[in-house]
């Protein structure tokens, strides 16, 4: 009862600030609920978890709500909360019968203002972030730092009208809050820094961006899970560090304070409108001076869609990127990530935005090459559309470094089979999407994906690799999806 009086509690201050705040300024609420099924076979090529501990449920209900108030005095301030249930399964946490978890929480909490009599704009708090990208449509978001939200201070100044500069700082962790836990001060912060110059001219686009992270050296984004120095799933230390950089954990494990950067731009070339082409060049550093700890690499992407036909949209996109070496002392020649959500089209092979969740194989663009075609936008009658995408990956990843990484931290620890590649592994896939708009705001969707992946018994073992080859894996997703 307790659980169900503190929902009610939160639902009457939510509508009860807005009552209260509508005499004084205009609310605004918008949000969305998702209801849907995930039907899988052979999740994670093998039906079971990374490690190969767990068996995935063929059939999983998820529920996801959101909802988002702008609270605005003019147009040039304003505040936005947002609350969410974020994506749970019928029968557990919120939605179980028996004793129910409360399960709402803040996801977006800033305030945006301009400077009087100015186009200066602040955005302070808790907020989306997304590092620039060339074509947010067909590529989905940064493979850097997209796709989230951090608590974060940015400011966007217009310079002529085709340049403006956006800059800001992010706190990404902050270990012991405002107090550390002896009397001497330690540093225990994951700080960024960025600055972004988008420049638009006729039929023309550029954004070059910079970003700087500071690590602190009692930062906890490399905590061990439990006792033992082990990291499931991706990381802040997955995305972050070589393998070389944690081999220390089993003699003390301590790290050093480590800077990471990244520099790159995105392009887009609209003038042969409509051909359009876009690009994306980054490069990223980090523990530059630490050798078997440094990390450091390349991605590039390329992307054309043909926008001329009015019941589809032909979309292509080419990746690459640098992969590990055989050799794990000399560093990861892998590039740094912090969050990303890069995906081409949609594609069922990465996390790139599908309309419901857990609806992916979570392939790492960092480290592969690979290339989509999309035919996407087709519509043959009113308020139906569909999306047709194949995908084929392949690993630059040295097998002997993957190989290394497993001895040292346990396999599917560090790196994981079907998301992290070797040269000699790959993955395709095909996914077929549908959405049919039972209402201007009401939508019944059908996601559908095929994988096929190739991999090596000497990187993973034979029992994942045997598993894997005992047949495919396939998503069937139905569901419902209301936005107001």
């Amino acid at each position: 009862m307790k659980r169900f009086a503190s929902l009610a509690l939160i639902a009457a201050m939510v509508f009860g600030c807005v009552a209260f705040a509508s005499a004084a300024t205009e609310v605004k609420m918008t949000g969305d609920a998702r209801i849907h099924a995930n039907f899988w076979n052979n999740i994670n090529y093998t039906g079971w978890n990374a490690k190969g501990t767990n068996t995935g449920d063929s059939l999983t209900i998820w529920e996801r709500f959101r909802l988002r108030s702008d609270f605005i005095a003019n147009e040039g301030l304003k505040f936005r909360f947002g609350i969410r249930v974020n994506n749970k399964a019928w029968g557990n946490d919120t939605f179980t019968v028996d004793n129910p978890a409360t399960s709402i929480d803040v996801y977006q909490a800033f305030l945006q203002f301009k400077w009087p009599s100015t186009d200066v704009e602040f955005t302070v708090g808790l907020q989306d972030m997304d590092l620039p990208i060339s074509a947010p449509g067909i590529l989905n978001s940064s493979p850097v730092f997209g796709g989230t939200r951090a608590a974060a201070a940015v400011v966007s100044i217009p310079v002529i009208d085709q340049l403006k500069i956006v800059g800001g700082f992010t706190r990404l962790l902050d270990s012991n809050k405002d107090f550390d836990t002896t009397t001497k001060q330690v540093a225990d912060e994951l700080d960024g820094y960025f600055l972004v110059m988008p420049i638009t001219l006729d039929g023309f686009s550029a954004t070059p961006w910079g970003m700087l992270a500071v690590a602190g050296k009692d930062a906890t984004y490399t905590t061990p899970v439990g006792s033992s120095p082990r990291y499931t799933d991706q990381s802040l230390a997955t995305n972050l560090a070589s393998a070389g950089y944690m081999t220390g954990a089993n003699t003390g494990f301590t790290q050093s304070q480590t800077v990471y950067w990244w520099v790159g731009s995105s392009f887009a070339v609209t003038a042969l409108d409509p051909f359009k082409f876009y690009a994306d060049v980054i490069y990223g550093e980090g523990a530059s001076d630490q050798g078997s700890r440094r990390r450091a690499g390349l991605f590039f992407d390329v992307a054309a869609e043909y926008t001329g036909f009015d019941m589809l949209t032909p979309q292509a996109t080419f990746w690459y990127s640098t992969g590990e070496d055989k050799s794990t002392g000399n560093g990861s020649e892998r590039m740094p990530t912090v969050v990303g959500s890069w995906g081409p089209s949609t594609s069922f092979l990465f996390d790139s935005s599908q309309a419901f969740a857990a609806g992916h194989m979570g392939l790492n663009p960092i480290g592969t090459w690979g290339f989509a075609v999309s035919l996407n936008k087709i519509s043959f009658m009113q308020d139906l559309t569909h999306r047709l995408t194949f995908t084929y990956a392949q690993g630059t990843n040295n097998a002997r470094a993957l190989r290394n990484a497993n001895t040292i931290w346990g396999t599917g620890n560090y790196v994981q089979m079907g998301r992290d590649l070797t040269t000699n592994e790959y993955v395709m896939g095909v996914n077929f999407d549908n959405q049919y708009n039972i209402y201007e705001n009401l939508a019944a969707i059908v996601e559908t994906g095929w994988a096929h992946g190739s991999f090596q018994s000497s990187v993973w073992g034979h029992r994942l690799v045997n598993q894997a080859q005992n047949g495919d894996a396939w998503k069937v997703a139905f569901g419902l999806q209301y936005k107001f």
